[in-house]
């Protein structure tokens, strides 16, 4: 007799590359995650703008997860489907390490990459504005490059699950 089909192994599940690719682009926000000064986890949802293998996000300098990749530049970036055209749940989680910009050269192309992608039907007028509006003083640049990788596609797992549940039926 064999051992009955669980989803305790669900290595087999993993995004490929092209569809990964494609939830990178078509996904345009990510959980960044950072450790806090007593060592605990934190994450916020971010806008991304994904550019030659690297999530590029932005905050102000002010903020507490700045502070943090001042201190330890590990972090760890999740995507996921939700929300965007496709059809089944797929996820990808990052780790790797941040640096931050703060030059106006990355600013330059960055606040414009980023707008197209959280407001791509706006006016040329409304995306100016916008860009204006993210060029304050102190605001940083954060470039993320992923050293690992975790991915699931939920496809691959509901296929399975169908085809364990037909071999039930028809053994």
């Amino acid at each position: 007799m064999s051992e009955r089909f669980t989803h305790e192994d669900v290595t087999g599940y993993t995004l490929d590359d092209r569809a990964e690719e494609r939830l990178l682009h078509e996904q345009n926000e990510c959980v960044f995650m950072w450790a806090n000064k007593e060592g605990w986890p934190v994450g916020v949802v971010m806008s991304y703008v994904f550019r030659n293998g690297r999530f590029w996000l932005t905050a102000s300098g002010q903020r507490q997860r700045v502070a943090a990749v001042r201190r330890d530049p590990r972090v760890a970036v999740a995507v996921s489907s939700k929300g965007t055209s496709i059809e089944s749940s797929q996820t990808v989680t990052y780790k790797g390490r941040c640096t931050i910009h703060e030059d106006a050269a990355t600013k330059a192309w960055f606040y414009p990459a980023l707008v197209d992608v959280i407001r791509p039907d706006s006016s040329n007028a409304y995306k100016r504005h916008y860009v204006d509006v993210l060029d304050s003083p102190r605001r940083v640049i954060l470039e993320v490059e992923p050293t690992a990788r975790i991915g699931f596609d939920g496809s691959k797992m509901h296929q399975a699950t169908i085809e364990d549940f037909e071999q039930q039926l028809g053994g």
